[in-house]
């Protein structure tokens, strides 16, 4: 690697497509979790075999469990991230549990491991989010300024996820929940490290760019069958992009649940801009 590091020194575009190439990598590298899950999905889609004596369903969540045991064991998550994540599952499966009842989407297939109508792998696909932010800021070596005092944090995702239940009897109040997200946040950059250079992009650009790829992620998910929302009911369709606005809040969740463990670190000198 450090032979085409030095290869692509010698010119600017080789250098920027070579931090480029890191950029991809160090972020495949972070979301590891959410990846081999989302892979077992899709070869399962394709390649699981009707007769079967387990259901596919059923083999996910022990491959899940699988995936975050070798995890634990080969040191890629602290038993701190872990824990974290562990809540990630939990918040993720009372609300699939409420979702569900009320219509919002379904999962066709049947399965001995599950609550109610809701498999016990969803969960974990809930825990492959808090994985990814957690790893990522190792990974990127991430500091931030102009962060928002935690405790804002903490009443804004309080009160997105109660959102997410209550606006079935409540008024929406989704918009106003993204203007306080762009209150709290809207001053705030992420500083990371890619190749050697040190970069800057704004907080919400980041959160927004994350939930545009877990919302690619779920189009997978959804043509996989792993689940499907009531206008798949007849065929696959592309998942509708207001769900990109369910997915922000739901990064700003997960942000403020990994900050239990990872606070996040004040970027304590100005960015290199070398080019």
């Amino acid at each position: 690697m450090l032979r085409v590091q030095t290869a692509a020194d010698r010119a600017a575009w080789s250098r920027y497509a070579f931090e480029f190439l890191m950029f991809g990598i160090k972020q495949g590298w972070a979301c590891l979790f959410g990846g081999a899950m989302l892979a077992l999905i899709l070869a399962t889609h394709f390649f699981w075999p009707g007769d079967a004596p387990v259901s596919r369903y059923d083999f996910l969540v022990v491959a899940a469990i699988a995936i975050q045991a070798a995890m634990l064991a080969l040191k890629l998550e602290s038993w701190e991230e872990a824990r974290v994540i562990f809540l990630f599952h939990i918040a993720g499966t009372v609300m699939e549990l409420f979702k569900t009842a009320h219509g919002s989407w379904v999962y066709p297939e049947d399965s001995l491991l599950r609550i109610g109508a809701v498999p016990l792998f969803t969960g974990f696909m809930y825990a492959a989010v808090g994985s990814y932010i957690a790893r990522v800021q190792r990974i990127f070596s991430i500091g931030v300024s102009h962060y928002p005092p935690l405790w804002t944090t903490w009443v804004l995702a309080a009160a997105i996820y109660v959102n997410f239940f209550a606006h079935h009897w409540l008024p929406d109040v989704r918009l106003g929940l993204f203007a306080a997200t762009v209150l709290l946040f809207g001053r705030g950059w992420f500083y990371f490290t890619a190749d050697r250079t040190r970069r800057a992009m704004p907080l919400l650009l980041g959160y927004g760019l994350v939930a545009l790829f877990i919302w690619f992620a779920e189009n997978l998910g959804t043509f996989a069958r792993a689940w499907t929302y009531p206008d798949q009911s007849g065929g696959w369709e592309p998942v509708s992009l207001h769900k990109l606005g369910a997915w922000f809040l739901l990064m700003i969740i997960s942000v403020v649940l990994v900050s239990l463990v990872h606070r996040p670190v004040p970027e304590v000198s100005r960015p290199d801009r070398r080019e």
